[in-house]
């Protein structure tokens, strides 16, 4: 935000919030520019999301699996649904999650539950979110007989199918307008896991194995699409809510083309354990996963409060 005069930079005037009745959210996200802080971030995050919008860079969305367990969900299916998006990449939690959503909700309890009560009830805990055990009973319901139909289909192609594929043929057995599998599927938007044997979908999917031995998943298999997508690229943008495999594997993949142009980072982690997670976007410069010259920003923050502003502006363009 400094401006070069002469040898010396001129920095700008923090300027406080004006609150006003019948605020609107764009007014609040421009006032938040000069207001220092997180504020600050978050608008520039909002700049850089709008440039790399006007440049029509391919965007490339990643979160983490507590983000779908909570009401971000659906934020994620409109962004499908109005393809403000070009790819998602994610945990297979995110998947297995989103499909459960589909059949029993999730409920809203307190950071301070006595989770011993809660694991003989049946209850399981994401933050203040809990997760009854009957959704997990439903997403076998939902996965044994789908798992028959892709191993049908791979026998008919004669080799595994990616995950990507995978996740795609299940969402358009989904027909759910709050799941962004579903959307994402309607609209080929790749879901791309490189983790699709995590989680509750990879217990399913070794539960099925014993009877199909022949089954699998092509953990590699996204690759190609993947790296297409990045090399035909004119620009890209990541959006990159939290960290994990999801985050590296954006920001990895994208050595193909010398780095991200743009790179927005929303995250609580710290970078002073040497995490992925909690590393900042110039961390990423010196790997060649995100140009030198690029638009960058690392918000300091909750996805859950910061995200749904940046989306809703997103959404607007």
């Amino acid at each position: 935000m400094a401006k070069e005069t002469g040898k010396k930079a001129r920095l700008e005037a923090i300027e406080g919030i004006a609150l006003k009745e019948r605020m609107t959210l764009d007014e609040l996200m421009l006032s938040m520019r000069a207001c220092g802080l997180q504020a600050s971030q978050a608008a520039k995050a909002d700049e850089i999301i709008a440039e790399a919008q006007r440049q029509k860079a391919k965007i490339i969305l990643t979160f983490t699996t507590n983000l779908v367990s909570s009401g971000m969900r659906e934020i994620f299916a409109k962004l499908c649904r109005e393809k403000k998006v070009d790819a998602i990449i994610t945990a297979i939690g995110s998947v297995e999650e989103d499909v459960m959503k589909t059949k029993a909700p999730f409920r809203l309890a307190s950071f301070e539950e006595d989770d011993r009560a809660l694991h003989r009830s049946g209850l399981n805990r994401v933050g203040n979110i809990i997760i009854p055990n009957e959704a997990y009973v439903e997403l076998e319901k939902t996965l044994k007989p789908f798992f028959s139909k892709c191993l049908q289909k791979q026998l008919k192609l004669g080799r595994l199918l990616a995950p990507h594929e995978m996740i795609r043929d299940l969402g358009m057995e989904l027909h759910d307008e709050n799941s962004f599998v579903y959307w994402a599927a309607k609209n080929d938007i790749p879901v791309f896991c490189p983790a699709p044997t995590d989680g509750a979908f990879g217990l399913q999917m070794y539960f099925f194995k014993q009877a199909h031995p022949g089954f699998g998943v092509d953990a590699s298999g996204d690759l190609p699409r993947l790296g297409q997508m990045i090399l035909d690229a004119d620009k890209t943008a990541g959006i990159i809510l939290g960290g994990g495999v999801a985050k590296h594997h954006a920001i990895g993949a994208n050595i193909l083309r010398e780095g991200f142009d743009y790179a927005i980072y929303v995250s609580t982690g710290t970078p002073y354990d040497g995490s992925l997670s909690g590393a900042r976007t110039s961390e990423a410069v010196s790997w060649g996963k995100i140009k030198e010259g690029a638009k960058t920003v690392h918000v300091d923050g909750d996805a859950s409060l910061i995200f749904p502003m940046l989306a809703y502006r997103m959404l607007k363009r």
